[in-house]
């Protein structure tokens, strides 16, 4: 085994030249003797290292023969066989990055916390770090490593964005600024019913039971099932809209990425920042619970499964109930006295000094 470090002398000073990355470290003498002593140490542990590395190989290779030869890369085709078809591009987008590129030629059994870290940190995404916990727990779950690089407790937390809902006004101005009806039609339609952008552009007449009056749809993502009530302004849009095949013919077949960019550049236009199409689903769901809608009802309209998930929309806003000094003489109280208070802050002590 080649030596990994070698001795350099300049200026009367000795150092340690690394043969793999080609820097050099000051032994912090000029004595011969005592350099080439700390030289052989330096070589000495690099071999050690390397050499408990072989061994610990050698033990794990009896009960699986390629656990010494699986990189990451091996991990993220497996990773990106797995759910739907708009999830696998997703991954294979995600996978492609810069910050999973050093990872991709790096063995499972030399990997260390401070290589996970370092992919984490160069670039600072949340989706960086969901994803590469993802391969993590999949590596540790096939069992292709015997531990976990980071316990779960660890783990860095992610620095996420600010998601908002849209509000009414900024709704208006983007309507006002949009001079594509299918589009116009489209916008209108999220803001009615609070559906991901390519469930309502994939919508048929078929989903539309006009006897019982109810919209239904599978979700794409999840496969669950949304249905929601046919009120009158959901009405006298579906009235304007196709009564055969796609509700938006021409929106049907483009990508999620041209809605979105459409929508980017309507934002742009009338100067507005921070939401995209998914933004509509964050406000009907604000909207839903602010007005007492119930939670099972609003989780039905918007497909979701779980309770917390269907909370995380519409976090930001307590309905404000009324008295129940109303309630006790009768009457639309509850209608006539509906309102909702904007939380802008997580911690319920900030709230009350507010």
């Amino acid at each position: 085994m080649k030596d990994r470090y070698r001795l350099l002398r300049r200026h009367n000073r000795y150092y340690a030249v690394d043969r793999q990355n080609c820097t050099r470290e000051s032994l912090n003498t000029d004595s011969v003797r005592i350099a080439r002593r700390l030289l052989v140490a330096k070589n000495e542990a690099v071999q050690q290292t390397q050499l408990n590395l072989a061994i610990g190989r050698t033990y794990l290779g009896a009960n699986d023969p390629n656990i010494a030869l699986r990189t990451w890369k091996i991990v993220m085709d497996e990773f990106c066989k797995r759910g739907k078809e708009q999830t696998w591009l997703r991954r294979e987008r995600a996978m492609r990055t810069h910050a999973f590129a050093g990872l991709k030629s790096k063995k499972l059994v030399e990997t260390t916390a401070e290589d996970l870290r370092q992919a984490m940190a160069s670039d600072g995404a949340s989706s960086t770090n969901h994803f590469l916990r993802c391969l993590h727990n999949l590596a540790l779950g096939m069992g292709w490593i015997s531990a976990a690089i980071i316990p779960p407790k660890l783990w860095p937390q992610p620095k996420r964005k600010e998601k908002r809902a849209i509000t009414l006004s900024e709704h208006e101005l983007v309507m006002a600024s949009e001079k594509n009806p299918e589009r116009r039609n489209l916008y209108q339609l999220l803001w009615e019913i609070g559906s991901a952008q390519s469930d309502a552009a994939m919508l048929t007449s078929n989903n539309i039971d006009w006897q019982n009056r109810v919209l239904t749809y599978q979700r794409q993502k999840t496969g669950e099932w949304a249905s929601i009530q046919i009120g009158k302004r959901l009405e006298t849009l579906l009235r304007i809209l196709p009564s055969q095949g796609f509700l938006f013919p021409r929106i049907s077949e483009t990508t999620a990425g041209d809605r979105s960019g459409d929508f980017w550049r309507r934002c742009k236009v009338a100067k507005i920042s921070g939401v995209s199409l998914h933004s509509y689903r964050y406000a009907w769901a604000q909207r839903a619970r602010a007005n007492g809608y119930p939670i099972r009802w609003a989780q039905n309209a918007l497909g979701h499964s779980s309770r917390a998930v269907h909370l995380s929309y519409a976090k930001g806003i307590v309905p404000v109930c009324p008295s129940l000094e109303e309630y006790e003489r009768g009457g639309d109280a509850q209608a006539s006295h509906s309102t909702e208070i904007e939380i802008t802050s997580v911690h319920p002590e900030q709230n009350m000094a507010k």
